[in-house]
């Protein structure tokens, strides 16, 4: 209960977002070509270790690029392409990707019921709150907290990401959504990480029944 009450005030706060320069879609489709190797031409990567970014908020992917580039959140696969961006060509690729449908996978049956779970309630017992207080019922984030859209991401790559923050992995002190993220995996079992990314899979708020 502790976690969770904490977890709500932080919630009610808004997460300081920095304000970023608006990016030209048009534009950032032509720069889009360093990007397309890994996540797609259209930010749907066919890798699933790899993240869709197609449908992420522009500022949102802003943030994290800029972190990436100041080392904060360290992706050595990306290091030597983030250098060579400055801030317009970053909010051009965000503004490109952003306008991107997101495609959507499918979530595991046999994984579902915790997964769904999770997701809509959490795990009162252990202090886990439910996922869709910060990144909506259907996945699809809250960009004015920072929050991103995580509805339709690969499975692999989200749980990927769960496994690290629960290793510890933040983007620094001052990052509160990471921090937030480090906190709530502490608490989650590698079964209930496989079983929320499974479920995150599979949502999306384009359609229903397709992938869930």
């Amino acid at each position: 209960m502790k976690h969770l009450m904490q977890l709500a005030v932080g919630l009610s706060l808004l997460i300081t977002f920095p304000v970023f320069a608006a990016g030209d879609a048009g534009a950032g489709q032509g720069k889009s070509t360093l990007c397309a190797a890994c996540h797609g031409a259209d930010g749907n990567s066919v890798v699933p270790n790899w993240p869709k970014i197609a449908g992420q908020h522009a500022a949102y992917l802003q943030r994290q690029l800029a972190l990436i580039k100041s080392g904060l959140r360290p992706v050595p696969e990306m290091a030597g392409i983030v250098m060579g961006l400055n801030d317009q060509d970053i909010a051009d690729l965000a503004a490109y990707y952003a306008n991107q449908t997101t495609s959507v996978g499918i979530t595991d049956t046999g994984l579902r019921v915790i997964g769904e779970r999770l997701y809509q309630a959490g795990n009162p017992a252990t202090d886990i709150p439910a996922c869709m207080a910060c990144h909506g019922p259907l996945g699809e984030g809250n960009p004015l907290s920072g929050y991103p859209s995580v509805g339709g991401q690969h499975a692999t790559y989200t749980e990927k990401m769960l496994t690290r923050f629960k290793a510890g992995d933040s983007w620094g002190a001052d990052d509160a959504s990471s921090n937030i993220m480090t906190d709530v995996t502490l608490r989650m079992t590698d079964e209930e990480i496989k079983a929320v990314a499974s479920y995150i899979q599979g949502l999306h708020a384009s359609a229903t029944g397709d992938g869930n």
